[in-house]
């Protein structure tokens, strides 16, 4: 789990959008970008070579 302080600050390294935060996959999302950022150990990895693509639905969802 992060830090409610620390998800209210964190943007998208990228488009430098707003960030939601899936509690049950422990990644922060992009819908922008069509990004998920993985946590690891309460550590959010904000690098683009370490995201996942969002699928279609995921995107829309």
């Amino acid at each position: 789990m992060l830090d409610k302080k620390l998800l209210a600050i964190l943007v998208c390294p990228l488009c430098k959008g707003p960030l939601r935060y899936d509690l049950e996959r422990h990644e922060l999302i992009c819908r922008v970008d069509g990004l998920a950022f993985p946590v690891r150990d309460g550590i959010a990895v904000m690098l683009e070579e370490e995201a996942r693509r969002l699928s279609v639905e995921e995107r829309l969802g």
